[in-house]
């Protein structure tokens, strides 16, 4: 990895995500043979900042690290060097994770982190189009897929524009924007952020453009999370996440904008509250609560942090630990490595 790879990539609160995944990645047996040696899946690698302060933590653990961007991938092997006899990359979306693990044989793990949102590689990387202070091609893609923001700002409907923009990115006035994206495309589409910038700020009040934050925001997330199916990936990894956990394992999700949280959260208090009818007296064994939260709430990152790494302001960190296995016929077990 580049110096400046070093510079720009620096991993949201590292310190905590360490400090609540490292338990289940280090075994009480100090002479547990390879075979046996914990598994981390980061279903978000990026540049490997995470991956790699938790391999280097914890000497015994192995790591499957997964991404879509196989630009990302190349850098994290890289970085990942010194482990590589403990690393596994795969391109692929976090959603694939039950298939990946069936590959490599490992239907059991004892964590998984997930990283949502951009990495620095895409962030900084004008020709990806992520970015709405340059202007740059309105790309958005973070793997190989076909659908581009181009395509979504030329080919949808006003009603479908409307509602990516209402659903995905909370605009208040993702009416307006899409009739407008409708009537300038007619007379030359839309390749370049900057004239969709452009638009953005002539179709967005100026009272608002005063204290709701860049006018663009909420567009460009919009079209991020529409291109790259970002909450349809969220809401089928989540579930298979928490699936793959062996007893005592644990699941920790870094989310940046409030529709990601609300998923992490409301998968997290589903799973840590027991499954049994409201008016047993005694909960039957196996309905008991999957998961025990580990945070209270969402942890967020020191006002130090969000100075020194603006990117990290919006960051919500949710963790749980697996604590049993669902189903009626079940057998409770006890907490392990928790």
């Amino acid at each position: 990895m580049s110096p400046s790879d070093e510079r720009v990539h620096v991993p949201v609160m590292l310190s905590e995500v360490v400090a609540l995944l490292a338990p289940a990645l280090t075994p009480a047996d100090a002479d547990a043979d390879a075979d046996a040696a914990p598994v981390l899946v980061d279903g978000t690698l990026g540049l490997a900042g995470h991956a790699a302060a938790l391999l280097e933590a914890c000497p015994q653990a192995r790591l499957i690290g997964l991404d879509r961007d196989p630009q990302a991938l190349a850098r994290a092997r890289v970085r990942l060097a010194p482990y590589a006899d403990r690393v596994t990359l795969v391109e692929a979306v976090y959603d694939e994770l039950p298939d990946v693990l069936a590959d490599l044989g490992h239907p059991r793990v004892q964590g998984v982190l997930l990283d949502l949102g951009l990495s620095s590689l895409q962030i900084d990387d004008p020709a990806r189009g992520f970015a709405y202070a340059q202007d740059a091609p309105l790309d958005m893609r973070m793997g190989r897929q076909q659908l581009t923001a181009a395509e979504v700002l030329n080919t949808y409907s006003a009603a479908e524009l409307a509602r990516i923009l209402r659903r995905y990115g909370e605009e208040r006035f993702a009416d307006r924007i899409a009739r407008r994206v409708v009537e300038a495309r007619s007379s030359e589409p839309f390749t370049s952020s900057g004239r969709l910038v452009e638009l953005l700020y002539a179709a967005i009040p100026a009272a608002t453009r005063k204290t709701g934050g860049h006018p663009a925001k909420r567009t460009f997330q919009a079209l991020r999370i529409e291109v790259n199916a970002e909450l349809a990936a969220l809401e089928s990894v989540l579930p298979s996440a928490v699936a793959a956990l062996a007893i005592g394992g644990r699941i920790a999700v870094l989310a940046y904008h409030s529709l990601e949280d609300r998923l992490v959260k409301q998968l997290l208090a589903v799973r840590s509250t027991d499954r049994a009818p409201r008016d047993l007296p005694v909960v039957p064994a196996g309905m008991g609560p999957e998961l025990r939260l580990l945070t209270r709430g969402a942890e967020r990152p020191t006002p130090e942090e969000s100075a020194l790494n603006p990117r990290a302001a919006s960051a919500r960190l949710r963790a749980a630990v697996r604590i049993d296995e669902p189903g009626p016929r079940g057998r409770s077990h006890q907490e392990v490595g928790a």
